[in-house]
């Protein structure tokens, strides 16, 4: 008896145990399923972000107002700043300055009456008002009057318009009369149309060069010499009266000729209509652009072969490591990405965008999650009509000039690179007031993109306007010297040292006020400081420095660094690609 009950509660013990150990590998796998949803492996936490073709993305922003156990909820609003998203931090202290000094002689008192030069531009629109300025500087130089510079119509672009099809000529000669003599073509000799000695110059050509060889050159050669393919000639440190004609060339004497300004207006006007303030986008995620970068998008092996095809293009052109690119910050942010970016810097859906691109990779379905963010979203087909815009669509620098005029006039521009147009608004926006222009920190924020939906949303829109200072296009945000002159024209720009003066002994007399209050009251902490330590303060930005490149001695052999040349963040430009180069200098 007492054995077969032995048995029996033995058997009992057992099944018992095993009704335990079923409940507890019920749950290890109920947990695990539950890590590996909302924490995938690593391979796949790195390229999430790059799908923006997949629909994961947009089911997260239809959901995310209605889906209260997401993670990563992106806002429909904006959130609320301590900041003026529209404009930027002591913006009013600090004005455009490029008045001549009193020992800046007349034009008419050292121009040598028989002394010309000729300049033939080079690549997109941008670029040859790169150019254009250089050049009245160096004809300045040369004591020698200049003939209003041919434009590039060979290139890339392929674009027939001349200087008067651009540029309002007659304003560009009169605004510039008591700095440089100018005339719009050669005089004659004769009864023969003068032809001038054409020569190069090297790149970064300082005044000194221009002097010791382009100056007895002209002595030789009849007096007349043109310069060819003329894009970043002259030195970027110049003597200060020399800088400041450059920014008057660039922000004052050359205006666009009137029926594109007029058109450029109009559309303006539209975007005004709609709204009070407006974003301009320069989105840069063309097919060229992409195939360039040798980034991985997440297009799989139908991305990989047609960007390939569009490599086999350029036969000096390195293939990349798409990873190490990403990590330097040499991939533009995909659409995605930047509506992200837009949306943690505190602008809602409300918001209108104006986004000035050409074909971008992928079409609509690359736009979408961007869209979906910003639905107020126009470009300047959508806001004219096809006979508005007919006088100019066969002509590539004409289109990009509309461009450029929304851009210039938007509360806030945004770069998707750092192209000359870019550069170029950068500087003209500084000059003229400090409007915000927002250049994402890439290098910095990949990282951040990579683990998103490891994160809240208020973890990561932190993060983002932690590491977008010094990007934001504020005041003193980038060191004198540094970068393009186009880009931090710095001469050109004044402090009113009283108004600023002011302003710091105000701030000094509130921060004591808070050391005093902090003794009886804990100090609150603005979002901004979350979340980073002293290691996360913001570098300055990623400019290419003068001081970093190799010196070119005077015969122009060496041309080290040709990525500040082209006005290119993707690398470095071969230059002996001259479709390659023109193509992403604008």
């Amino acid at each position: 008896m007492a054995l077969p009950r032995r048995r029996k509660l033995h058997y009992h013990r057992l099944g018992s145990l095993v009704q335990v150990a079923s409940a507890i590998s019920g749950t290890l796998l109920l947990l695990f399923a539950f890590l590996s949803f909302f924490f995938p492996s690593p391979d796949e936490s790195e390229h999430f972000h790059l799908r923006h073709r997949q629909t994961s993305f947009n089911a997260v922003v239809k959901d995310s107002v209605s889906d209260r156990n997401s993670v990563f909820k992106i806002p429909s609003t904006g959130g609320k700043l301590d900041r003026d998203i529209w404009s930027s931090k002591n913006a009013k202290f600090f004005y455009g300055c490029s008045n001549a000094s009193a020992r800046f002689a007349k034009a008419e008192a050292i121009t040598h009456p028989t002394r010309y030069l000729a300049i033939a531009t080079s690549g997109g629109l941008n670029q040859q008002r790169t150019g254009i300025m250089d050049a009245v500087v160096a004809a300045r130089i040369l004591n020698a009057t200049l003939v209003v510079p041919k434009l590039d119509q060979k290139s890339f672009w392929k674009d027939a318009s001349d200087f008067t099809d651009i540029f309002d000529v007659d304003w560009f000669i009169s605004f510039l009369s008591k700095d440089v003599k100018i005339i719009k073509q050669l005089p004659k000799r004769g009864w023969r149309t003068w032809t001038p000695y054409t020569m190069r110059v090297p790149r970064k050509c300082s005044e000194r060069c221009y002097l010791n060889h382009v100056l007895p050159v002209l002595l030789k050669r009849h007096n007349a010499v043109q310069l060819n393919k003329f894009d970043y000639r002259l030195a970027n440190r110049l003597d200060t009266d020399l800088q400041k004609l450059r920014c008057r060339v660039n922000y004052h004497a050359l205006q666009f000729a009137n029926p594109i300004l007029e058109m450029g207006k109009m559309l303006v006007q539209r975007m005004r209509m709609r709204s009070k303030h407006y974003i301009a986008l320069h989105l840069r995620f063309e097919p060229d652009m992409l195939a360039f970068s040798g980034c991985d998008y997440g297009g799989g092996e139908k991305e990989k072969n047609e960007l390939g095809a569009i490599q086999k293009r350029w036969k000096t052109l390195h293939k990349n490591n798409p990873d190490k690119e990403r990590r330097q910050g040499r991939c533009p942010l995909t659409p995605e990405e930047v509506g992200l970016m837009l949306r943690a810097l505190g602008y809602g859906s409300d918001v209108h965008i104006y986004v000035a691109s050409g074909e971008v990779y992928g079409g609509e379905e690359t736009l979408r999650p961007l869209k979906a963010l910003f639905p107020n979203f126009y470009s300047k087909d959508t806001i004219a009509t096809n006979e508005e815009l007919g006088q100019f669509l066969s002509f590539s620098s004409r289109m990009a000039a509309l461009d450029f005029i929304v851009c210039d006039e938007s509360d806030v521009f945004v770069t998707n690179n750092n192209g000359n147009m870019a550069r170029i608004l950068a500087g003209r926006r500084k000059y003229f007031g400090h409007k915000p222009t927002i250049r994402p920190n890439a290098k910095k924020l990949y990282r951040l993109f990579l683990s998103r939906n490891n994160m809240t949303w208020e973890e990561f829109s932190s993060r983002i306007r932690t590491l977008q200072k010094g990007f934001m296009g504020e005041p003193k945000e980038v060191r004198p010297g540094r970068g393009e002159f186009h880009e931090n024209p710095s001469t050109c720009i004044c402090e009113d040292s009283e108004a600023m003066g002011k302003l710091k002994a105000d701030s000094r007399h509130k921060k004591h006020r808070k050391l005093d209050d902090s003794s009886r009251k804990d100090v609150m902490v603005s979002d901004d400081q979350n979340d980073y330590d002293d290691n996360d303060v913001p570098e300055w930005p990623d400019l290419d420095e003068d001081e970093d490149e190799e010196e070119e001695d005077e015969s122009g052999s060496k041309e080290k660094h040709l990525s500040n040349v082209t006005g290119s963040d993707y690398g470095t430009v071969i230059s002996d690609e001259p479709e390659l180069e023109a193509m992403l200098s604008d």
